[in-house]
């Protein structure tokens, strides 16, 4: 047995043929006789070059890999929708490959390229951004495709997202019920979908209560922490400052809380705070995070789920798949007090 990593030489010597034949063999390429190929491939089983299972896939012209391509696997709500694909594709015998981009739009092509040159049956893509860019090369390349979020809603591939919308109404609908009227907002960025219908849930929201949306209660979180609390202590500024603060994500409401605290103030008795999309930290802060429940996990199952699909030949089951959010009352939120908030601004 060689003591090193098996190399293409190793099995040639083992299959007593050349380099070139067992490069042929594992890249399923014509002009090799069924003996060959099965004296190849008994080679590559006793020098372990590559597991049985994977040596029999690629012969049948598959990796059973599918590609995860993610802007970063640091933030929890990624880390949940990996989860989610992780436990889907392990019920159908397939294995993940996970790339990270760093939110770097020449960085997210190069990596879907090369996966897209042999390395995985199917692509998985969460929150890309500039997947209208290569969508052409995308398509020119038969690799089946599903996006899970995105900014782009034109975007030619099966999308698997959540109800942004409805989601936001219900935070605005759980604050005016507890008679917040004055209720400050946090938005997320401009060049994505999710964060537009946020935005559109929390003006309806004050609309369809008769109330008027006020520019200045709406600063930019980015939905990152430190834009938050940026954002919160800007909005608690304000005279009247508001009562409640929904913000586009739980990164940028704990932001918020920071700022709250900071100041001073307390939350929920002197400022209620919403998030939105329910990451395990949320439930795990002090006070317990009120959030909008997005099904991330879910999400992750139903974008392989619909993959899977696709490589089989069923098809997706719908272009546009919305999973429903709901609302997760914990202990950030409370009726607003009577004569709140002074405003603290110098």
């Amino acid at each position: 047995m060689p003591t090193g990593p098996v190399t293409l030489a190793d099995v040639a010597r083992r299959a007593d043929v050349s380099r070139m034949t067992v490069s042929k063999v594992v890249n399923n390429k014509a002009g090799i006789s069924e003996a060959t190929r099965e004296r190849v491939y008994r080679a590559i089983d006793e020098l372990g070059y590559v597991a049985n299972g994977a040596a029999r896939a690629l012969s049948a012209g598959r990796t059973n890999t599918l590609g995860v391509v993610v802007p970063s696997i640091g933030p929890q709500y990624i880390s949940e929708v990996i989860r989610g694909a992780d436990m889907a594709a392990r019920e159908a015998g397939l294995d993940l490959l996970i790339s990270t981009t760093q939110e770097d739009l020449r960085h997210e092509s190069q990596n879907v390229g090369r996966l897209t040159h042999g390395l995985v049956d199917g692509l998985l893509m969460v929150l890309p951004r500039s997947v209208d860019q290569y969508s052409q090369a995308l398509l020119r390349a038969h690799v089946p495709v599903v996006v899970v979020a995105t900014g782009n809603q034109n975007s030619p591939f099966p999308l698997v997202d959540a109800d942004h919308y409805h989601g936001a109404r219900a935070a605005m609908r759980h604050l005016l019920d507890l008679g917040h009227t004055r209720i400050g907002f946090i938005a997320g960025r401009a060049d994505t979908a999710a964060s537009l219908e946020r935005f559109r849930g929390y003006q309806e929201g004050l609309l369809t209560a008769g109330l008027i949306p006020e520019p200045l209660l709406v600063e930019e979180g980015h939905y990152t922490q430190p834009g938050g609390f940026a954002a919160a202590t800007r909005l608690l500024g304000l005279a009247p400052a508001p009562t409640a603060i929904f913000a586009a994500n739980d990164l940028s409401a704990f932001g918020a809380v920071e700022a709250v605290k900071e100041l001073g103030l307390r939350v929920p008795q002197d400022v209620s705070v919403v998030g939105f999309d329910d990451i395990p930290q949320a439930s795990q802060v002090f006070p317990a995070l009120t959030t909008v429940r997005q099904p991330l996990t879910e999400m992750g199952r139903a974008g392989v789920k619909q993959l899977l699909n696709v490589l089989h030949g069923v098809g997706a089951v719908t272009d546009r798949l919305v999973l429903a959010t709901e609302l997760i009352d914990r202990a950030s939120t409370a009726p607003p007090s009577a004569g709140r908030v002074p405003s603290t601004a110098n």
